[in-house]
């Protein structure tokens, strides 16, 4: 009985042992350049959107809100395993406790929901800027993009909950190594006993359900607005309509696409080194928080000329 009493009450370990990036240890040093790197273009580019937005009341309409949603789920989302990574590859610091890592995974995976359904909303703003543009301020109304951020916080956190509390009721019989460099979902379960394909099927299901219906959403988007553009009578209009979406179209490229190429990797390159996924994983977290407020602060004109106009000019 004491035995059996022991094993239900000792269902998780205290700590979990992330690896890093299994097989390129002797590189972390190095890997840790372009990490620390990235973050830190992430930070200053986000904070110095989140700040240019916010301090000019002419950027408080619908799409630079949607932009600072944006932002501010990026810092989150970068925020909550860069760090950590960082002290892997620094200071082999490679503990965290089991509620620790149930958190990291929370925040991980429900802010790259946000971040797919802000696209989305983003996508619904040039197609009624460009398909719609005289009911643009009727149809995108304050009360509006509330309940659009309200929604896409409610989902993505709706579909998460569960999986903390499934993964809570594990027995962990495999150890407490994690090789990855934070607490992805799969990741852990491969650790636990027991019957996991409820885990499995759900995780995947979540991920097709995001991808597919999302991308599908903001695809009819854009056939919509290309026939609109087509339609305008002067090349000079089509370029002008057009160009205010490259902007969105590259934060889509930049999110998207990282996850399809590790999602084809993981069900047609099984033989590929550990490694090689690992990597293709972390790159999907750097690269979009990095290199969106870049893709805005170049391509947008507003934001690209409130960031020139902090820098004081010399005179002539």
């Amino acid at each position: 009985m004491a035995t059996s009493a022991s094993n239900i009450t000792s269902t998780h370990p205290a700590i979990f042992v992330l690896m890093g990036i299994p097989g390129l240890e002797h590189l972390h040093n190095w890997i840790s350049i372009p990490f620390c790197f990235a973050y830190t273009l992430a930070l200053l580019g986000n904070c110095t959107l989140l700040f240019i937005i916010q301090a000019d009341a002419a950027l408080h309409e619908p799409m630079y809100l949607f932009l600072a949603m944006l932002a501010a789920i990026d810092l989150v989302l970068s925020s909550t395993t860069l760090p950590k990574m960082l002290a892997i590859f620094w200071f082999r610091d490679r503990e965290i406790s089991f509620y620790g890592c149930l958190v990291q995974m929370f925040f991980l995976h429900s802010f790259s929901i946000m971040e797919s359904a802000v696209l989305l909303a983003m996508a619904f703003d040039r197609y009624v800027a460009i398909c719609k543009p005289l009911h643009y301020t009727t149809v995108l109304t304050g009360p509006l993009i509330t309940k659009i951020g309200m929604a896409a916080v409610a989902r993505a956190v709706t579909l998460m909950t569960p999986l903390p509390f499934l993964l809570k009721g594990f027995h962990y019989c495999r150890g407490p190594v994690i090789a990855h460099c934070y607490c992805e979902h799969m990741a852990v379960v491969r650790l636990a006993c027991g019957d996991t394909r409820f885990n499995s099927i759900y995780g995947i299901a979540v991920a097709m359900f995001i991808v597919v219906l999302d991308l599908l959403f903001v695809t009819l988007s854009y056939i919509f607005i290309l026939r609109a553009v087509l339609q305008l009578a002067s090349q000079e209009a089509r370029y002008k309509a057009f160009g205010t979406c490259v902007s969105h179209i590259g934060t889509i490229l930049a999110f998207y696409t990282p996850v399809v190429i590790s999602s084809v990797m993981h069900r047609v390159a099984r033989q590929v080194a550990p490694h090689v996924h690992i990597l293709l994983a972390n790159f999907y977290l750097l690269f979009p928080p990095m290199i969106n407020p870049i893709i805005y602060g170049v391509k947008t004109k507003q934001i690209r000329e409130r960031i020139l106009g902090q820098f004081p000019r010399k005179d002539a």
